[in-house]
């Protein structure tokens, strides 16, 4: 045997091994065996000396060249790795195979080694190497995926160190910023925030290595010193060690969102001052101050020529602009420039007041310390303002004054801003105008105030916007308010609310077309009633321009109560007409007093009559007998309306209806014999509900008959003629519980409906007539 081939298996893993073994002769048969070497076998049972060694394992089936080749000293070693068993005493385990020669002997020894640990730390070790692997090309994928998102992200991100060195930023950045990424890169983040104390907050405050920043609103400087207004969120990544590694910062540019806001904000305000306002010098100071503080300027200014702003002016060829009106904010140290202003008189087209007066249009400038535009700027020893502008306030082509205001940055030229300001001086202006015309016109009521606090009626003066600029004694009296609580409120807060609309739609068209008007209204006293004022308004106008409206009422509560009274009155009676006559008659006796008569060609008179009522009568009391009928003749009333017909009165225990009139239509025969055969069944039910026997004959005839109204007192709607007669004569000789028709009626239903000759019977006054019984309908 070669010894180097048995310190090559021995010395091939750096750990102490066990081997079990076997000694084999040419053909493979077991001459010796180690005392452990059965554990290592597919059928130990097979394991034993002078038996063929492939019995008792298998992996040798097919390896006998190979073995042999060994014998013949033409191979040193063969080796099987990782060979699988399984038996009850180990369980699952895995074997190396180690076949080398002695060919001195012409034998063979195979080793064996149980290596399941270390398969098993192979195993493990390769699969951390596999995850270790896939985890790094996730790693590589992934930070490829963050650099492509970073570098299209819409908004800035920035990465700076614990100490606040700039590490990193992104495209949208750099052209936010106007840094190139390696003018950026190494700053201090300090140098691009306005700020400081966010960034100390960041790094500061120990809650941030929790939590975040989300929405900071903070002032940046663009590499031109722009003012860009970034709304920052701010996350820490840790390290796991006590301490910060990078801070992240990821800002959105709301600059434009923010001055759309604080520009809406201001035009707001001023309108706001401006409406509530009672005099120019009160709007003034609170305009120049909603200015500065809604778009961050620091000193404003009014000039004009005269002690102050005023439309009656008269224009001269030099006017001497003086400042009037200031304000300024405490960021500012500008006492000395501010002395200056008040003692500083301009020429048209000096300074930028002087040439906002010369031109009528807005002007900028974004560094009075680089430009003379502004003298007074060299007489002061030091400074701290730079960008300026100026509007003018114009009124129908004559200008009343000029705003300067004051910014302590550089700023660009801002074309937005300078037209929004000039849409604010045309508003100052209407303003003024519109308090000169309140001034003129409560000058001139004064003239009249003595004749109209002694008068009866009820009068008003209001503004356009409806505040109240006058009202006399009776209306003061009447609904209860003072000079002083009318200052607080407009005449809409006081009018009834369902004739609020209303007034308002009487009032701007007032305003607009300054035609007179007359209004009924109902307003709120004080003290919670409601009051009917009913009289004209009308508009005053001065210039053209609308400066009041005025009114003059009188108390109509009563009549509107009598009014309301009157028509409740004439609703019953119009009821009670109802009842009594059919509605187009009733409308007719209203429109024609007199007698009314027409005459029908075509109608079906229906009588009822209820069989045995005397006997009945008799029996009861004369408030139950009257109690009976009205339920009876409910019932037949009810009937009478589903069926369009109408009812012509009761006679006692007998109901007369009729068909085709005071409306002609031609189906009336049908509709009677419909309700004929419903009232039977009607009366059916009300015996069975009220335990009695009634029945009622019924007759009907179809013809013609004169209807109308006549008589002046207790009139009715009542029919005459021989089909009325012949009708009744019908009820008369009918027979209990059964409805007779004449031939006529019977030629108009017999196809709708089955009918049974009765036969020929005599009738008073008519002689013999021939009748037919109703059944029901075919239907």
């Amino acid at each position: 045997m070669k010894y180097h081939v048995l310190e090559r298996i021995f010395n091939k893993h750096n750990t102490p091994r066990k081997f079990e073994s076997l000694e084999l002769d040419s053909s493979f048969s077991i001459l010796r065996l180690s005392k452990h070497v059965r554990y290592f076998a597919y059928y130990p049972q097979e394991v034993i000396l002078e038996r063929d060694v492939r019995l008792g394992f298998p992996e040798f089936v097919g390896l006998e060249k190979v073995m042999t080749s060994i014998l013949e000293e033409k191979q040193e070693l063969f080796e099987l790795e990782g060979i699988y068993r399984c038996n009850e005493d180990k369980g699952d385990f895995y074997i190396d195979i180690y076949i080398v020669g002695e060919p001195a002997e012409n034998r063979l020894i195979i080793l064996f080694e149980d290596v399941t640990n270390r398969m098993l730390l192979e195993q493990k070790l390769n699969q951390r190497v596999n995850e270790t692997n896939l985890l790094s090309s996730t790693l590589v994928a992934y930070k490829n995926y963050m650099d492509k998102v970073i570098t299209s992200m819409a908004d800035a991100l920035i990465v700076t160190t614990k100490a606040g060195k700039i590490k990193r930023v992104n495209k949208a950045t750099v052209e936010l910023l106007g840094y190139t990424e390696e003018e950026i890169i190494d700053k201090q983040i300090s140098s691009i925030i306005d700020d400081n104390k966010f960034l100390q907050k960041a790094i500061q405050q120990r809650s941030l290595y929790k939590k975040y920043f989300q929405n900071v609103e903070v002032v940046c400087r663009t590499k031109s010193r722009e003012r860009k207004l970034i709304a920052f969120s701010c996350s820490v990544i840790s390290k796991k060690i006590n301490g910060v590694e990078d801070i992240v910062y990821i800002g959105r540019d709301i600059t434009a969102k923010k001055r759309r806001q604080q520009r809406k904000s201001a035009q707001y305000t001023i309108t706001n001052i401006l409406s509530e306002s009672v005099t120019v010098k009160q709007a003034i100071p609170q305009i120049l101050q909603a200015i500065c503080e809604s778009l961050q300027w620091d000193l404003g200014e009014l000039w004009t020529p005269n002690q102050y702003l005023s439309v009656n002016h008269k224009a001269t060829k030099n006017p001497v602009l003086r400042c009037v009106e200031m304000w300024s904010s405490r960021r500012i140290e500008a006492r000395e420039f501010e002395a200056i202003t008040w003692l500083t008189t301009l020429s048209p087209g000096v300074g930028l007041a002087g040439k906002v007066w010369e031109t009528l249009d807005p002007v900028w400038c974004e560094d009075i310390a680089n430009d003379d535009i502004c003298p007074r700027y060299n007489r002061v020893e030091q400074s701290e303002l730079h960008a300026a502008f100026g509007f003018p306030i114009i009124n129908e082509n004559r200008i009343l004054g000029v705003m300067i205001f004051f910014s302590r940055e550089v700023l660009f030229k801002d074309e937005d801003l300078l037209q929004m300001m000039v849409s604010i001086g045309s508003q100052i202006a209407q303003f003024l105008q519109r308090k000169q015309a309140e001034t003129a016109l409560l000058e001139s009521e004064e003239r009249y105030r003595d004749l109209f606090e002694n008068a009866n009626d009820l009068i008003q003066s209001v503004n356009p916007y409806g505040r109240f600029l006058y009202t006399n004694r009776a209306w003061q009296e009447t609904l209860g308010y003072s000079k002083s609580e009318l200052e607080n409120i407009s005449v809409f807060d006081i009018v009834h609310p369902d004739f609020r609309i209303r007034c308002r739609d009487v009032f701007y068209r007032v305003m607009s077309s300054g035609n007179f008007e007359q209004l009924q209204a109902a307003f709120m006293t004080k003290d919670g009633r409601t009051i009917f004022l009913e009289g004209n308004l009308n508009c005053k106008f001065i210039e053209g321009k609308p400066a009041a409206a005025r009114a003059i009422f009188r108390d109509v509560t009563a009549r509107v109560s009598a009014e309301k009274a009157l028509r409740h009155q004439q609703e019953q009676t119009e009821k009670l007409l109802l009842n009594i006559l059919p509605a187009s008659i009733a409308n007719r006796l209203k429109q024609e007093p007199g007698t009314i008569a027409e005459y029908f060609e075509d109608v079906t008179v229906m009588f009822a009559d209820i069989v045995g009522f005397t006997q009945i009568a008799a029996s009861v009391t004369a408030k139950t007998l009257v109690n009976l009928l009205n339920q009876i003749f409910s019932l037949f009333d009810r009937l009478s309306l589903k069926y369009n017909l109408e009812k012509i009165k009761t006679i006692g225990d007998a109901y007369m209806v009729v068909g085709g009139l005071p409306t002609r239509n031609s189906n009336h025969p049908q509709a009677i014999a419909a309700m004929a055969l419903e009232m039977q069944n009607s009366i059916e039910t009300f015996n069975r509900r009220n335990n009695l026997n009634l029945s009622i004959r019924i007759g009907i005839h179809t013809g013609s008959v004169v209807a109308g109204v006549i008589g002046l007192q207790k009139f009715s709607y009542d029919l005459w003629g021989n089909t009325v007669n012949i009708a009744s004569r019908m009820e008369s000789h009918g027979l209990p519980g059964k409805i007779q028709v004449t031939e006529d009626t019977f030629q108009r239903l017999q196809d709708k409906f089955i009918l049974e000759k009765r036969g020929e019977i005599l009738v008073k006054g008519k002689g013999l007539m021939t009748t037919y019984l109703l059944l029901g309908s075919r239907e």
